[in-house]
């Protein structure tokens, strides 16, 4: 679910939808990592003033996660 909300998300930030990537990584102790990729010029707009809106996005992966289920983290790649 995580991965579909930021597929809806992400696209209303940037001026260039057509280059975002999102890949999902295993990471440690079974938790999901979406390596988000962007145009080097929206880097910005996705990470937002002191971090806002990257940790808002990161903060929602969290909120759509299954109960139990396992942990989703969100970074950006260059």
């Amino acid at each position: 679910m995580s991965r579909a909300l930021l597929e809806y998300v992400v696209p209303w930030l940037v001026d260039n939808p057509d280059a975002i990537q999102i890949t999902e990584v295993e990471g440690e102790r079974d938790a999901t990592i979406l390596e988000l990729s962007v145009d080097p010029d929206d880097v910005g707009k996705v990470i937002g003033k002191r971090g806002r809106i990257i940790r808002a996005l990161r903060t929602l992966a969290k909120a759509s996660q299954q109960e139990g289920g396992a942990p989703v983290m969100v970074e950006v790649v260059d």
